[in-house]
Parts: C-alpha cells; structure tokens; sequence
C-alpha cells in the first residue's frame, strides 16, 4: 500500500471544497474530487492536476447510499486506504428575500432536503468510508459547518449572525451535534473528528458576498485535517479557535 497519504473532499469541484482539496494535495495528498456532476468534477480534477495535485474524480451524490458504496470501492481501487475525509457538501435550501428561511412560513419539504445533504449524507459518507479510515494511521475527519450552528451566538442579541436561516443554520447545529457523537464513539482510537467553520466567505454559495476568499475559508479544515496524533477532537473551529455550542 502506499505511504501517500489519501483524502476524500466531497463537494470539491469549486469554492471552498476545491481550495480545500487544493491545499491538501500541495502537502503532498493524493486527493479524490468528490463531485456529483461529471462535467465540474473533471474539470476540476484536471485543473488540480495542472498544479500538481495528485487528484483523481469520485462521482459521488451524498443522498445516494449507492454512490456512496461505489466511492468507497473507487477508493479502496485506488488507494487501499483513506486518511482524510472532508465532508464538505452542502446547500443552504430555497430562502426568501434577503436570503431569509422564515421559520413560521417553512416549507417542510425544504428543511428535509437540506437536512439530507447536510447531516444525513455526511453520516452516509462517513459510514461508507470508514472501513477504508480505520486502515490509516492517523484517521482525520472534518466536518465543514458553519458559525450560523452555535446556539450560543444565535442566542446572543449583541452578534451579528447573518439572517434567520431557519432551515440552513439548524442543519449545521445538527451536524456538530453528529460530530460530537462520533467523537465520543471514536474515543480511545486514533480517529480525530471535528467540525470547522470557513467564515463568510465570497463563493456561489453566498452569492459572492463576503469578506474572505475560498482559500481563507479552506484554511481551517486543512489544519484540521492534518492535526497531529494528540490534536483535538469532538470540538467546532474557526480561524480564531473554538467556536461556543
């Protein structure tokens, strides 16, 4: 098996993903592109590799258990193993005007989608991969969340938090909550979890609105994904340290 170390970042064909999976291949990872769409995903793929990535397509849908089985067999073709995951796909849902989930006129259909990408896909992809985690030496996952989850900031009427996102920011809640129960599970083995905030940062996502670039934003899962052996885990970061509940 290889010693090149091998990660998977779901939802790496642009924005924060691909800076993401950019910044881990220039410290030497082999790095698979997770991507539902064939025609980014390669284009993407291809652009790495003109930087000098080692970086490979991995058609994967995270609502899909299918596609989620077929990446992990696409990687244990590749690699044997998997050393990093990065599960950093996510959708906000359909919001209103200035981009506004109102929580008393909530479409349910929406909170349902985007709780099935954003927390159920991440516990579909994990569990798919972790056969392939448990083979490395020093296990790294991160979850990308966001600072719209902490329940300590949204409470506080002093910080400035963003719009009510009554679909989007519970969903990431929800995700921190999922890491921490996988970080109680994982205690006592060399698998380190967390959960990272990237910030506002100006992608699609956002609508190009916001102060930071997608390398900024990528800046904190790579450190994350690289922690030593005794590095945390079960614990929410941004650039700054930890982010409250």
């Amino acid at each position: 098996m290889s010693e090149t170390k091998t990660a998977l970042v779901t939802g790496a064909n642009k924005g924060i993903g691909y800076e993401i999976a950019a910044g881990l291949g220039a410290l030497g990872y082999r790095v698979g592109v997770g991507a539902r769409d064939e025609s980014r995903r390669e284009t993407a793929v291809e652009k790495l590799r003109a930087a000098g990535v080692d970086a490979f397509g991995v058609p994967l849908d995270v609502t899909s258990d299918q596609s989620a089985a077929d990446a992990a067999e696409l990687i244990e073709r590749q690699a044997g193993r998997l050393d990093v995951l990065v599960n950093n796909a996510g959708i906000s849902g359909e919001t209103g005007p200035g981009w506004v989930q109102d929580p008393t006129a909530l479409d349910l259909d929406v909170v349902r989608t985007v709780v099935e990408t954003n927390v159920i896909g991440v516990i579909r992809v994990t569990n798919a991969m972790l056969p392939l985690l448990r083979r490395s030496t020093s296990p790294r996952i991160v979850n990308v969340s966001s600072a719209v989850a902490s329940l300590t900031r949204q409470a506080d009427p002093d910080i400035e938090i963003g719009p009510i996102m009554a679909a989007y920011a519970p969903s990431k809640t929800f995700l921190n909550a999922v890491t921490v129960q996988y970080a109680r599970q994982f205690a006592g083995t060399n698998i380190l979890i967390n959960a990272a905030c990237p910030g506002l940062v100006a992608t699609d996502f956002t609508g190009f609105h916001g102060p930071r670039t997608p390398e900024q934003g990528a800046a904190t899962a790579i450190r994350l994904a690289t922690l030593p052996d005794d590095g945390p885990t079960g614990s929410f970061f941004e650039d700054a340290g930890v982010i409250p509940w």
